[in-house]
């Protein structure tokens, strides 16, 4: 803690279980009393279960979830607004043409963060995509459904099925 009773450099926060909630550890770095750089999360029994960036003391950049086993369970990317800046200038694109920008407006800034880029939601186990959403600013521009990969693992049969299943035919 600073002067200012502001926390300052390398933390270490713990949140116990509630309400059937599993508790967590996190670690990352405090600049002037808000979130700055890679924070990670662990489960209280040491697994990584998310590492997220910081900006202003908002989501910025890119984010990773993991399940309880270390599976990649989704990534995002999120933009964090200056809170200093009172107002920002987004570009427009032509609905017809979206690589073509028509113009520019002014917005008002309210220093938040907001969902922008890729958010790619993975099945934990095998790793394969499941989800592809893209955000502009906060907003959903497109759902793309990954088409289902047949699982082409060869599937082994105990002996014992295959001898029943002999006898079933035979009667």
């Amino acid at each position: 803690m600073d002067q200012l009773d502001r926390k300052q450099g390398p933390w270490v926060e713990s949140v116990p279980e509630q309400r059937g909630e599993r508790g967590y550890e996190e670690e990352g770095h405090y600049d002037n009393g808000q979130r700055e750089g890679l924070w990670k999360r662990f489960s209280l029994e040491g697994v990584k279960i998310a590492e997220e960036n910081y900006r202003w003391g908002k989501l910025h950049g890119n984010q990773r979830y993991y399940s309880y086993n270390g599976g990649l369970i989704r990534e995002e990317q999120w933009r964090a607004m200056d809170p200093a800046i009172a107002y920002d200038t987004v570009a427009v694109y032509d609905l017809k043409d979206p690589d073509k920008q028509i113009g520019e407006v002014v917005v008002k800034n309210e220093g938040i963060a907001m969902r922008h880029g890729r958010m790619v939601h993975y099945d934990p186990r095998s790793g394969r995509v499941l989800l592809v959403e893209n955000y502009v600013m906060n907003k959903l521009q497109e759902e793309t459904a990954v088409p289902a990969v047949p699982d082409t693992t060869p599937r082994v049969i105990p002996k014992v099925i295959q001898e029943y299943d002999k006898k079933k035919k035979k009667n």
